[in-house]
């Protein structure tokens, strides 16, 4: 008589012979909300059961969760964004990102579960986002929902990345056309007296991004060097004015072109001012841009000032964003160099400085041209030169 088999240890999972003549393995696991609940797994054989008991316990082992079901995408979705997203990434993207929860994601695939959800759904998703809203909020949709099962896969709750199987919606690129240079110094001619005219010079003469204006502080503004050191920027996120690093984390000095050094003098005197009209005296780390009674500048009335002084000048309307691109135009315009273009307006990617902000003017194509014309032009005195 072969010897019994000694029962396993509390905690190691039991396994049992079923009716059907398979082998039947069951452990208690953790599952993603932090509970324990029993897991089964089969096989032919006993020592295949038992193979697959020891894998159940090593994954419980090192805290791996095991859901006994497939969670919904309603049910991982926010688990995700709690869990991975808001302790590691940005306040502004985890706001994006809940944003595309609340309003896509849960009402369209909140039902679907993470095992079952297939190429098909994820592209009928895409579709019906794109029918309600545009291509370019279903683009963004596409890359939560990505980002999402990514961490899934990661936590061993699927074993692939549907949303990665299906391409992302094309975008059609708006065609942008900045201000011309007699444009340009129309406006600012226009806003010379206006109390932001420092933070417009600094948008279109250094290519700020406009919550890096108006996080700009004094502790990072160096007159008499002439530099200021971008590292801050001020945006407005779930309701409330936030403060934080600007969007590549990253800080990076900029050499102040004269116009913004007179500017942004001019600024602080008037500052001072107004701190004294209201009995503040003036804080040297403080932020550049405030209301006059020292508040953060709400970023929408940078907006709308802007388009008040653009109707003033009598210009054609553009976006306060578009001084940025007019910015990149006038420098390569001047000849700068793509890697210093790329520093000056703080791009991660090399790419990005030539794909979206490099509007190349018709003179400067009018001149490369000519260039052609010179290198082509055929010898003198070749037989077909009078044919």
């Amino acid at each position: 008589m072969p010897p019994q088999r000694k029962r396993n240890p509390n905690g190691a999972g039991t396994i049992t012979k079923r009716k059907d003549g398979r082998y039947q393995a069951a452990v208690y696991v953790p599952q993603p909300d932090g509970t324990r609940a029993r897991k089964f797994a089969y096989g032919k054989t006993w020592a295949e059961c038992d193979a697959k008991r020891r894998a159940l316990l090593d994954k419980a082992a090192n805290g791996i969760p095991v859901p006994t079901r497939s969670a919904k995408l309603a049910e991982w979705l926010p688990y995700w964004l709690d869990h991975v997203i808001r302790p590691n990434r940005k306040r502004s993207t985890y706001s994006k990102y809940a944003m595309h929860v609340r309003l896509y994601l849960v009402p369209l695939l909140g039902a679907k579960r993470l095992e079952t959800l297939g190429p098909r759904q994820v592209r009928t998703f895409l579709a019906e986002v794109t029918r309600r809203r545009s291509a370019a909020t279903a683009k963004e949709a596409h890359r939560v929902l990505r980002t999402a099962l990514t961490s899934a896969c990661r936590e061993e709750l699927v074993t692939r990345n549907v949303a990665a199987l299906v391409e992302a919606p094309k975008v059609i690129s708006r065609d942008l056309t900045p201000w011309t240079l007699d444009e340009t110094l129309t406006f600012l001619e226009a806003a010379r007296r206006d109390p932001l005219y420092a933070a417009f010079v600094l948008a279109i003469a250094m290519g700020l991004r406009r919550g890096e204006v108006l996080g700009l502080r004094w502790s990072d503004v160096d007159l008499d060097q002439r530099f200021i050191r971008v590292s801050n920027q001020v945006q407005r996120i779930g309701g409330e004015l936030h403060q934080g690093t600007t969007k590549t984390g990253k800080a990076r000095p900029v050499p102040l072109p004269l116009i913004c050094l007179a500017a942004l003098r001019w600024h602080r005197l008037r500052q001072a001012a107004d701190a004294a009209k209201y009995g503040r005296k003036p804080d040297p780390a403080g932020l550049v841009f405030t209301t006059r009674t020292g508040r953060p500048v709400e970023p929408r009335n940078l907006n709308r000032s802007f388009s008040r002084l653009t109707a003033t000048a009598g210009l054609r309307p553009i976006r306060l964003h578009d001084a940025r691109h007019g910015c990149a135009t006038l420098l390569t315009a001047a000849g700068v160099a793509p890697r210093v273009l790329m520093e000056i307006l703080g791009h991660s990617q090399i790419s990005m400085t030539m794909d979206v902000y490099t509007h190349v003017t018709q003179d400067t194509q009018r001149e490369a041209i000519n260039h052609m014309d010179r290198l082509l032009k055929r010898r003198p005195g070749r037989p077909d030169d009078h044919a």
